[in-house]
């Protein structure tokens, strides 16, 4: 599995920006994909992700009504819309993919068995 993430870069506060990450090696029918992110000196957050089958969406309190995950069966790739940013959002943004994952735990890294390399956004206010 291998998971290629883009999109990131500086962009100001209030402005909108799209991340993309696409997958090889897994299908989304079995496998649930999140974003992450880890701002400087902070721990690593659930962002958002969409489940394996439904593509049912579910997201941080922080992002929620900003964000919109979603996924491209065709192309096997997620992409974060991200709108209204703001400086907080500033961080490197991570997906992640993993089979199986419960409801209880679509919020937990630990949880994902896939990661990709991570794309920076910079939000400057």
């Amino acid at each position: 599995v291998q998971l290629q993430a883009c999109g990131g870069g500086l962009v100001q506060a209030g402005d909108s920006l799209r991340l993309s990450c696409a997958a090889s090696g897994l299908t989304f029918n079995t496998h649930t994909m999140g974003w992450f992110r880890q701002a400087p000196g902070k721990e690593r957050e659930f962002v958002a992700t969409i489940r394996a089958m439904n593509g049912y969406t579910y997201y941080a309190d922080s992002v929620k009504g900003r964000f919109t995950i979603s996924r491209d069966k065709v192309k096997n790739t997620v992409y974060l819309q991200m709108d209204s940013l703001k400086s907080e959002d500033t961080a490197v943004y991570y997906c992640a993919a993993g089979p199986g994952i419960i409801l209880s735990n679509i919020r937990n890294g630990p949880a994902y068995a896939y990661w990709g390399q991570g794309t920076l956004v910079t939000v400057s206010s």
